[in-house]
């Protein structure tokens, strides 16, 4: 069986009629996640995760989609924003699962919003990837990148990745389904159908989730930085920084995942319990990146920081209108800031 694939969902093996598994071995269920630390504790960071994450992106997506000016930068910043938001608005599912130890949602739900969190993770990687490249032909091409990046361009390019993303996430709804066990519903991987099908799922995966992804990345932000270095482009180190702290999230976020993920594939070598708190701890940090995304990519923009103080302290200026001349006139003076600033690094 199998419980892998899931995101945050059951873990859970899918079912092997060539298997020998007993129930007091592997899924012999002694206590419920509010009385186990490592489940408590992966809850409370889920939930954490789901209110930083809904409030943050729905915050990018806010001013990048209402209050900035469309340019080729804001079209990724919002369409990553978009994707990391609907995977968080979807994470109340997978919370109140793992509370509960019980799937409520029906077979339509089972189905659809693990798919939805795959979606989330192929769309949001090949966006990261995207912006990598992007920042990369700036730098190495100005001059044929002045004359051919348009907004226009932009746009197809995200509508290309969000297709791709739908395609690889298709698996995730026909393998998913329903069952009971020990007199609970599990929402699980069926793989049965298939001999191959759940090695070719995973190793898909990995391969376009997370190794061809990374290696694009660490190609492009490498060129970058001896790019600036060589041609002293840069005074400031801040932008190695910034490079240096997406490459180590990126990696921190996805790797634990994936290797749990090949682990499972072999789950009769290695112990139940290892491999099942692994996946939820993989599962987890993975989550997370849809918190630090609009922080490394958009919090870091000086124009998105300054539309950002811009918005915030005229609603703050009409909210205390009442409260006085003085505060007024000096809320409006601090929102007068420049936003003509670019939003590359």
């Amino acid at each position: 069986m199998d419980y892998s694939d899931n995101y945050a969902y059951d873990y859970n093996y899918s079912y092997d009629e060539n298997a020998t598994v007993t129930e007091e071995s592997v899924f012999q269920h002694t206590s419920t996640c509010l009385k186990e630390i490592l489940c408590m504790s992966l809850l409370v960071v889920s939930v954490v995760i789901f209110l930083l994450g809904f409030c943050g992106n729905a915050l990018v997506i806010w001013i990048s989609g209402f209050k900035m000016k469309k340019t080729i930068n804001t079209t990724w910043y919002l369409s990553l924003a978009i994707s990391d938001f609907v995977f968080c608005a979807f994470l109340p599912f997978s919370i109140a699962n793992m509370a509960m130890e019980d799937w409520v949602f029906g077979r339509f739900m089972c189905k659809f919003a693990p798919s939805v969190m795959f979606l989330n993770m192929f769309s949001s990687i090949f966006l990261l990837v995207i912006i990598s490249v992007d920042r990369f032909v700036s730098v190495a091409f100005p001059v044929w990148a002045q004359n051919h990046r348009t907004i226009r361009k932009a746009s197809v390019i995200v509508v290309l990745a969000w297709l791709m993303a739908i395609a690889l996430s298709v698996p995730s709804a026909v393998f998913r389904d329903v069952g009971s066990h020990l007199g609970r519903t599990i929402c699980f991987n069926n793989y049965t159908s298939s001999q191959h099908s759940h090695k070719i799922v995973a190793l898909s995966r990995l391969l376009a989730g997370f190794i061809a992804p990374f290696v694009i990345i660490i190609i492009c932000y490498s060129i970058i930085i001896l790019k600036l270095r060589t041609n002293r482009m840069t005074k400031s180190s801040k932008p190695f920084k910034v490079m240096t702290a997406l490459i180590a999230a990126f990696f921190v976020c996805w790797l634990p995942y994936h290797v749990f993920v090949l682990l499972e594939l072999s789950h009769q070598n290695y112990s139940h319990s290892v491999l099942s708190a692994g996946l939820k701890v993989g599962t987890s940090l993975a989550a997370a990146n849809s918190v630090l995304n609009p922080v490394l990519y958009v919090f870091m923009g000086n124009d998105f920081k300054r539309k950002f103080k811009s918005s915030v302290l005229s609603k703050m200026e009409n909210a205390m209108a009442d409260e006085g001349r003085t505060t007024s006139r000096y809320l409006s003076r601090s929102s007068s800031v420049d936003t003509r600033a670019s939003t590359h690094i």
